[in-house]
């Protein structure tokens, strides 16, 4: 007796590979934290015991707005002078600076770009203490670097990264959290936290809506919630290809608020904590421009702007609320590029693998 096999009816819906990847991401966050902390754990007190005076974080693309919030937290947490790198000046110029006790962070989720490879290749002959952090522990950048921080997301396949962000800010965090001898403890909600933003699709659905026929947005923070709004650009343009500017709200008021009208989109992202505190200012400009203004944040901040998202905030530490802060902000990327008629899973132009060199 011959079976049956009923066609699944989603199964040709553009957006659905970024879809499900982005609903794995409950599930990759809780991986990390289970299977993956106790690793990076040991890899961070290796480190640490090797007092690195500078670290240099080394990315391109979505990796690096995730090497930015490790800056961040590098700054914040631990009082360590950190840069991010031109690869340009030693894959292009040649230039073999001396990087003896600097700690080289080189983020990817590939681990294949040739760059990348060259420049921490390059950084360890020089004398760094480099470490990889990827989503392929076989990668050629996983081979030249000393040291190798897997965040363990599963294959993604779609072309906007979304799981292997967050993936990537989690166990950035529960590194830099290992080198100052934390536990990680304040990132256990997040699992939880994010399944219950990932369900509130519909509220994000109504949201896109304001944005089907935009020509131009703008998306600020401060703080911590930076790289998010960086994030957020680069997914709304590799999507939707909206041109979508991010700022941080300091450099917002100098000059680019000139831009900002009565029918300008802007997003601002507000981090409960000392970056949203920092933002005050500039969101009050936004009003006063009368600007379209949306807040991803916390209820009272939503509250008082045009429309917005509220985001959980009770005893989520400000340093791990951009793990929850971009997850509404992928779903709008989605949401706005459906909209528009476009499949999220098949932006013009891209690979998967971008190799520069």
């Amino acid at each position: 007796m011959s079976s049956v096999t009923t066609p699944d009816p989603h199964r040709e819906l553009p957006g659905r590979i970024m879809a499900r990847e982005m609903a794995e991401q409950p599930a990759v966050l809780r991986r990390v934290l289970d299977g993956g902390a106790p690793a990076i754990r040991k890899v961070a007190q290796e480190i640490a015991a090797r007092a690195p005076r500078f670290v240099l974080l080394t990315a391109r693309g979505t990796s690096d707005n995730a090497a930015l919030y490790a800056k961040y937290l590098l700054e914040v947490r631990l009082g360590l002078p950190c840069g991010l790198t031109s690869m340009s000046t030693t894959t292009a110029y040649g230039a073999r600076p001396d990087l003896t006790d600097v700690l080289v962070v080189t983020v990817s989720q590939s681990g294949g770009s040739p760059d990348l490879v060259a420049s921490t290749r390059a950084a360890r002959e020089a004398g760094a203490i480099t470490l990889a952090v990827t989503n392929n522990p076989d990668s050629p950048l996983a081979a030249v670097s000393e040291f190798h921080i897997d965040i363990m997301a599963g294959p993604e396949k779609a072309l906007p990264a979304t799981k292997t962000y967050t993936a990537s800010l989690l166990a950035l965090y529960l590194f830099v959290e290992g080198l100052r001898g934390g536990d990680g403890g304040p990132a256990h909600v997040l699992p939880e936290l994010a399944a219950g933003l990932l369900a509130r699709q519909d509220e994000v659905r109504a949201l896109a809506a304001r944005y089907r026929f935009a020509e131009r947005m703008v998306i600020t923070s401060r703080g911590y919630g930076y790289p998010t709004a960086k994030e957020a650009a680069l997914k709304l343009m590799e999507t939707s290809y909206i041109p979508a500017l991010a700022y941080s709200g300091a450099d917002l008021l100098h000059g680019p608020l000139a831009m900002v009208d009565n029918v300008s989109p802007v997003i601002a992202v507000v981090t409960d904590g000392k970056g949203g505190e920092a933002l005050q200012p500039v969101l009050d400009r936004l009003r006063g421009r009368g600007a379209d203004l949306v807040v991803i944040g916390p209820r009272g901040q939503v509250e008082r702007a045009s429309a917005g998202f509220v985001l959980p905030t009770e005893n989520v530490t400000e340093e791990v609320q951009p793990v929850l802060e971009i997850i509404p902000l992928q779903l709008l990327a989605y949401e706005v590029t459906i909209a528009r008629g476009q499949d999220p899973d098949a932006p013009r132009a891209l690979a998967k693998v971008t190799e520069t060199h």
